[in-house]
């Protein structure tokens, strides 16, 4: 920094202000002292600024799972409201492992980030109360935890659960199965409180039985161990291995992965989606559109959750912090119907 104010013939304190408060320097003074930081190559040190000011420049994704492209919805949201602050985003990734995630959240306190939106892996929140001593702000991301005094982002998923299977049941379906992530899960529990509420409205629906519509709607649950394409594939060959009477018409899958495994093996056994199965996925991620078979989904507005997530942290960690009140942002999904799931209409009707 001495190089720099030697060149522009000022002083470092005036070389700082242009870093800082660049408001705060004339406009010729300041065109100077920038030329001379341009000539120099000079690049300030981010960890001396934070030993001054105390405040870093940077906020932190912890992803439940970078393989999932939720996330890099999430992360581009997130993105455009720091790059609005003059901030900057860091990703890292728990991989849905507790232990990966504590330490990650360990290694974000000792770089001290200005602040961490996180979706837990670790339902109990205890690793997150270990982060709290930090005092470093978080905010949660499409998924809780027991315990408050934070921010929370989150996605109607009871809604969406229900919006979903109404939308099969529209279509004539009264065997549907709910083929879920693992349940421990808030969010594969919370699809399915939604699913079943969508069956109890179809069992006292009085439109239905006006039609002639007298078979009760049932929901089969179908746990994966997982919550990828892989999971996918190893529910629908349980489902596939159901006789007929028993086996569902129809599949809301907890998610899009999920969804696209269940139409990759549906597709290897040769059953046509959606004439022989139906298919409704979770996520609307952007290959959901381009499968063999367009697929239904259940949109999430992704890029929202992270923008909402990160506004919230720059308030909670900037100059109004003592005014912030934590709050939950909760954002609708909404259905996008398309051919996996819609009505198969026969020749000339």
């Amino acid at each position: 920094m001495r190089d720099v104010a030697e060149l522009a013939g000022v002083s470092v304190g005036t070389v700082s202000n242009v870093l800082n408060r660049p408001d705060v320097v004339a406009p010729g003074t300041r065109a100077r002292v920038q030329a001379a930081i341009a000539e120099l190559g000079f690049v300030r040190s981010e960890s001396a600024r934070l030993l001054r000011v105390g405040r870093s420049q940077v906020l932190a994704l912890l992803a439940l799972d970078l393989a999932n492209p939720f996330y890099v919805e999430v992360l581009r949201g997130a993105e455009q409201a720091a790059r609005e602050a003059e901030l900057g985003v860091v990703v890292v990734d728990s991989a849905g492992s507790a232990v990966a995630e504590a330490g990650q959240l360990a290694l974000l306190a000792q770089q001290r980030v200005r602040g961490v939106m996180v979706t837990p892996a670790d339902g109990s929140g205890g690793t997150l109360a270990e982060f709290g001593r930090s005092r470093i702000p978080y905010v949660l991301v499409d998924r809780e935890v027991p315990g408050g005094g934070v921010c929370r982002v989150l996605v109607d998923d009871v809604a969406g659960g229900e919006m979903a299977v109404a939308h099969l049941i529209g279509a004539g379906h009264r065997r549907i199965g709910y083929v879920a992530g693992p349940l421990g899960a808030a969010e594969f529990r919370d699809r399915l409180v939604g699913a079943r509420r969508g069956i109890g409205a179809a069992d006292g629906c009085a439109s239905l039985a006006a039609e002639g519509v007298h078979e009760p709607a049932r929901l089969m649950v179908i746990e994966a161990p997982g919550a990828d394409i892989a999971a996918g594939r190893d529910a629908a060959a349980r489902v596939l291995g159901l006789s007929a009477a028993e086996r569902p018409t129809a599949l809301f899958c907890g998610n899009d992965l999920i969804a696209l495994g269940v139409l990759q093996a549906l597709f290897a056994a040769g059953v046509v989606v959606p004439a022989e199965m139906a298919i409704v996925g979770y996520g609307d991620m952007e290959l959901a559109a381009g499968a063999v078979v367009p697929l239904t989904s259940i949109r999430l507005p992704a890029a929202r959750l992270g923008r909402a997530a990160a506004e919230l942290l720059i308030e909670e960690s900037g100059p109004l912090a003592a005014q912030h009140v934590h709050r939950d942002v909760v954002f609708q999904p909404e259905l996008v119907a398309r051919a996996s799931s819609l009505p198969v209409r026969s020749p000339g009707s």
